[in-house]
């Protein structure tokens, strides 16, 4: 699948990274903390960070977002450091983004804000059909306000499969200039996206259908980018997921089978990893990814214990999941990679803040079983009472109580079984003729 001619060139580039702290206004990560994590998107994305610049306004530049000062330093360093590409840690407008590129007035040079760096990591590591469409969706919904001369000829460079799909650039109408062409030539793009995304987001709504049908209770692994979670599934499950120390190693969700303290299997499903200043239209692009959160019935959130900015991101993470719709469902925190923790003790805020978590370690094997007692106790709490009589010539019906559900107490009598427990609310209809006990 071609993706959009929009993101960095896989060679190494000369980057300089500009900050911007606005007075009054509350952040959850300091200028640096933010820059220190710009700095490894851009490294991830291959980009060789050579400096950085900062600036604290009472408030942005409609024009350029930094002040005009800062703006003629910016010019003066790109030329004299031979940067490449110059990145802003906070969004920028489509004017501010012309106007910034207007001032360094040179072609070879790219501007780009955090939302597009972390578009182009996306890219390079969707590996699915719906993730490489939901990447290309994403990059071309941000690019089209933004597009000027410099980023003309789009749809021609990028030719193949959605360039083929259009009938391909070129037939210029009376008065219509190259920009307009590429525009044009874009929103249709996008409309062939949104056509094929529908189609996938259906053909998942039907793998969830067939996923509720087996009445597997199912986990959803959430956490910040790089907290481990494909290491955790890996450790928990077979699933074998590419895990490495790299932002966003993994995009495409993975979901497999887990083997509960009990021998009861439940379903775990890992999925992108978040990041602060993650902008609303980007969670939207991903809402069909992100929409296994919301059908799961327990939250398993891992947190990088052994990270400076862990209280952050562990707040970040719960904004989002706030922000989705999520809050109802209950949550388990599991603080990972305690062994880089001096004498494996989490630090004195995270106990505070968090005092009743299961610290781990995936890599180690370290506190799995208590993990995986701990989502199990929460599975079993989400599921619904029931007490039944099931008469014998519905033996089925009682193996399926022991296989999905929890018996907590069984009596049998001389024309059936009266049964007390809990069942998965998947399962609570089918023994509803039966709730009458003898």
């Amino acid at each position: 699948m071609t993706r959009p001619p929009i993101q960095l060139q896989p060679v190494i580039e000369r980057g300089l990274l500009v900050g911007v702290a606005f007075k009054g206004q509350p952040a959850l990560f300091s200028l640096e903390d933010s820059l220190d994590e710009l700095e490894r998107l851009a490294e991830t994305a291959g980009v060789t960070v050579v400096g950085r610049m900062t600036q604290t306004l009472e408030r942005p530049n409609p024009a350029t977002l930094i002040g005009k000062g800062k703006l003629e330093e910016l010019v003066q360093r790109v030329k004299a450091e031979d940067i490449q590409v110059v990145i802003f840690d906070e969004e920028l407008s489509s004017r501010q983004q012309r106007e910034i590129e207007k001032a360094i007035d040179d072609e070879n040079v790219k501007v780009l804000d955090r939302t597009a760096l972390i578009l182009d990591i996306f890219a390079q590591h969707a590996h699915t059909k719906e993730g490489a469409l939901q990447v290309e969706l994403a990059q071309y919904e941000y690019r089209l306000p933004r597009l000027t001369r410099a980023w003309t000829h789009l749809a021609r460079q990028a030719g193949g499969r959605a360039g083929g799909a259009t009938g391909g650039v070129g037939v210029r109408g009376p008065g219509e200039t190259q920009l307009e062409i590429d525009r044009r030539e874009i929103s249709r793009k996008i409309a062939q996206l949104k056509r094929e995304l529908e189609e996938v987001r259906a053909h998942r709504e039907r793998y969830r259908a067939r996923r509720r049908q087996s009445h597997l209770p199912l986990a959803a692994l959430v956490g910040y980018t790089n907290a481990g979670k494909s290491t955790l599934i890996n450790a928990l499950t077979p699933a074998q997921v590419r895990a490495e120390d790299k932002l966003f190693a993994t995009l495409d969700p993975t979901t497999r089978k887990m083997t509960l303290p009990s021998g009861r299997e439940a379903l775990i499903t890992d999925t992108v990893g978040f990041i602060q200043k993650l902008p609303t239209d980007l969670v939207a692009a991903f809402r069909a990814t992100l929409e296994e959160i919301l059908e799961a019935d327990l939250i398993l959130h891992v947190v990088d214990a052994s990270h400076p900015n862990a209280l952050e991101q562990a707040l970040t993470v719960e904004e989002v999941l706030d922000d989705l719709g999520a809050a109802h469902i209950p949550v388990v925190v599991a603080f990972n990679k305690i062994d880089l923790l001096p004498d494996r003790q989490l630090p004195p805020e995270l106990r505070e803040d968090y005092p009743d978590t299961v610290p781990i370690s995936a890599l180690k094997g370290w506190g799995l079983d208590a993990l995986l007692a701990r989502i199990e106790a929460e599975l079993i709490a989400r599921m619904t009472p029931v007490e039944v009589f099931i008469p014998y010539d519905q033996g089925d019906l009682v193996d399926m109580f022991h296989t999905y559900g929890v018996v907590e107490a069984i009596e049998h009598r001389g024309d059936g079984v009266r049964i007390r427990g809990r069942l998965p609310v998947t399962l609570v209809g089918r023994f509803e003729p039966y709730e009458r006990v003898a």
